[in-house]
């Protein structure tokens, strides 16, 4: 490659990069397949092993998919379309079998949803402290800790937050068996939820944990679960810009 001086990186990575910008100035479009390993290999001036290595890195970011004994393609971007209010309704989350909203919307669309979970103590976040009236400044929270995968890509984290005291009167909230929103409306009915949503970079350990491309933006939504009882629960949400939709649609007040 004839930035080999100047550009430290990995040969992989390079090559990655190279493919990746392709992919999104549309010069290798959905359903395009790549070519073969040796073809890139000399394309690039690299060994088979390099080659592969940057197949890799971008099928682990979901920007590839390989078929058996065909070869390997760009994939078709999966964004999740999350449907403002129409999300929220008990409907979606309540009745005799709760469930996550993500996994209501992902099965209407189509999408295999799965969730890694791990709990913890932590000092309290900043934003925690601003929005939950039990939780003061050097306090402990819980914190429940999830990562979501659309069809095998990760897609979002959500970190839920609330006082060490509701966890322990309420465990049901900790390993409730329903969706988040259920597990909170058992506690205490649910009357508002308000979401603060924008835009930025993730942090390095935030890309990390995302595996997210270079350059990738997230959304970055903060919900506060207003109950009978007043605020409950905060929960930060990083959602990769590219694997999401906001679709709102409301009557217009008076």
């Amino acid at each position: 490659m004839s930035d080999e001086v100047t550009d430290a990186r990995p040969l992989q990575v390079r090559i990655a990069d190279d493919l990746r910008n392709q992919i999104r100035r549309g010069d290798l479009a959905p359903g395009n397949k790549l070519p073969a390993l040796h073809a890139l290999a000399e394309r690039y001036e690299v060994s088979v092993i390099v080659a592969r290595g940057s197949i890799d890195l971008l099928r682990q970011e979901g920007l590839l998919t390989s078929r058996k004994g065909s070869g390997t393609y760009v994939r078709e971007p999966k964004r999740a379309r999350r449907y403002g209010l129409q999300r929220y309704s008990r409907s979606v989350w309540g009745g005799p079998e709760p469930q996550s909203v993500l996994r209501a919307e992902g099965a209407e669309q189509g999408q295999k949803v799965e969730q890694e979970t791990e709990t913890a103590q932590i000092p309290a976040p900043p934003f925690v402290v601003e929005r939950l009236p039990d939780v003061e400044e050097g306090d402990l929270v819980f914190v429940r800790r999830r990562i979501t995968k659309l069809d095998g890509t990760i897609n979002q984290s959500a970190d839920s937050y609330f006082s060490l005291a509701t966890a322990e009167q309420n465990p049901e909230i900790v390993d409730g068996p329903g969706g988040h929103i259920a597990d909170i409306d058992r506690v205490s009915p649910v009357r508002e939820i308000q979401e603060e949503i924008g835009a930025r970079m993730p942090t390095g350990p935030e890309a990390s944990r995302l595996r997210i491309p270079p350059g990738t933006p997230v959304f970055e939504v903060i919900r506060t679960y207003h109950t009978e009882d007043g605020p409950l629960d905060v929960a930060q949400f990083l959602i990769r810009a590219d694997m999401a939709v906001f679709d709102y649609r409301f009557p217009v007040p008076d």
